[in-house]
């Protein structure tokens, strides 16, 4: 194995110590430098990035525990291997709890090295393979803040993407709870109106009268109650985005106010005269069927079409479930950074998630999650922390064996790299051989399914 693209600091007061281990590692392909001390060793981890650092742990002055701590400090990412001659569980302990990969007794065979370099180093590239696919993943896979790697939705996401830059009005249909507010601020962020005002409107939260004083604004005396001049939110937006939430409730009358607006980029306050001109771009949402609504007279045809210039539909979560784990894992990471915790979910809250229908679609899954988050003991989350029966078929919790366990958690990675066995392999950290091999052993498919009976 090649050792070229993994550099190694050696760290030892010992002369004769530095050049026999530089020797050896040299021969396996490392390229290799050494520090006589540990302020010498901190001051080349300021300076160049290393890969492995072999550290003394017993050293005059700054010892290798202090040096460790400078390192993870300043290269949190280098793996540290302890050297001592006093091997104890106490210093080995220390050791571990400041960040060390492992440690090495002195004296030790050259083999034992070349095996733990090997290993230390297979774990530094699967790192830096996991960052670059997890970045790979990110803007593949990304619009903005919303993720989804179902063709469904990365088709929205390439029309989103186009239209964006442009002024023109935009209609994003969909259910409850699929994120169209978010898919809204998305394509604000991405447009040209990104340094203006983003402002969101719910039309069905208001009567027909107060919805028209909130959109267009009002003056003094204009109604009961009207004690100043008020500036509407079309003003308010100038220069950047309106968002108007569930249009597909608002009245008839506003419905014309709205087609004139949309059609002069003017209008009149509530009760005044002043003519007003906004520089806005629209954004309309709405999970009622509007086509029906104008075929059934409750809704203009021609604001319809005003509104209808680009429209993107927010398929459901239940027909996208593939993106299920690329969300559980955005939204984990997310609620876990306040609580400072690393969340997950095991294998059976997975497996509940996968099979719940979700009503009320992404919105749902995040409440779900959030839930977990708070309730749940650790850091591993079930499907009594997310409010979710397990899914039938599923295994009860409590002990399992060693086999049972593999085979849960190989089938969970495979769902989740949806059938990727070279990206599943690599997550594992195994060949795609061995992990073909697991799969033909415990009866999974490339999708973590079962294909059929296990083999022996």
């Amino acid at each position: 194995m090649s050792g070229a693209d993994t550099r190694v600091l050696v760290v030892d007061d010992e002369e004769i110590v530095r050049e026999s281990l530089g020797g050896w590692l040299e021969k396996d392909g490392y390229p290799v430098s050494s520090a006589p001390d540990g302020p010498s060793a901190v001051e080349r981890l300021k300076t160049e990035r290393w890969n492995i650092i072999l550290l003394d742990l017993k050293m005059p002055g700054m010892d290798g525990l202090q040096v460790l701590e400078e390192a993870r400090r300043l290269q949190p990412d280098a793996a540290v291997i302890m050297m001592t001659a006093y091997a104890t569980v106490d210093t080995a302990v220390k050791a571990m709890k400041l960040g060390a990969t492992d440690y090495l007794v002195k004296p030790f065979d050259p083999e034992e090295l070349t095996l733990l370099m090997q290993d230390v180093a297979a774990q530094q590239r699967l790192a830096r393979d996991n960052v670059a696919l997890r970045t790979e993943l990110e803007q593949q896979h990304r619009f903005r803040d919303m993720v989804s790697k179902s063709p469904a939705m990365q088709r929205v996401f390439d029309l989103a993407r186009l239209a964006a830059p442009s002024n023109s009005t935009i209609l994003i249909l969909g259910e409850s709870g699929t994120g169209k507010e978010v898919m809204a601020r998305a394509i604000h962020a991405e447009s040209g109106r990104a340094a203006g005002p983003f402002v969101a409107v719910s039309c069905a939260a208001l009567t027909e009268t107060l919805l028209e004083s909130e959109l267009f604004g009002h003056e003094k005396g204009a109604f009961t109650g009207a004690v100043a001049r008020r500036k509407g939110q079309f003003e308010a937006a100038h220069g950047g985005t309106l968002f108007l939430d569930e249009v597909g409730d608002v009245t008839p009358k506003l419905q014309l106010d709205l087609l004139r607006v949309l059609e002069d980029r003017r209008f009149h306050r509530v009760g005044g005269s002043e003519l007003i001109e906004v520089d806005v771009r629209v954004i309309a949402a709405t999970n009622r069927d509007l086509r029906a609504a104008v075929d059934g007279g409750s809704f203009r045809e021609d604001l319809f079409y005003r509104l209808d210039v680009i429209a993107l539909t927010l398929p459901p979560l239940r027909e996208r479930k593939e993106d299920i784990p690329l969300l559980v894992e955005h939204f984990l990471e997310r609620l876990g950074e306040p609580l400072k915790r690393r969340l997950e979910v095991s294998h059976e809250a997975m497996a509940a998630l996968l099979a719940h229908d979700w009503p009320g679609n992404v919105r749902e899954l995040r409440n779900a999650l959030e839930r977990g988050a708070v309730v749940a003991h650790g850091d591993v989350l079930g499907p009594a922390d997310l409010g979710l029966a397990a899914a039938p078929g599923e295994a009860p919790s409590g002990p399992s064996t060693l086999d049972e366990v593999e085979k849960r958690h190989i089938a969970a990675v495979l769902a989740h790299s949806a059938g990727n066995v070279s990206q599943a392999a690599r997550l594992l950290a195994i060949d795609r051989v061995t992990l073909y091999n697991k799969m033909k052993r415990y009866g999974l498919s490339r999708r973590g399914e079962d294909a059929g009976p296990s083999g022996t």
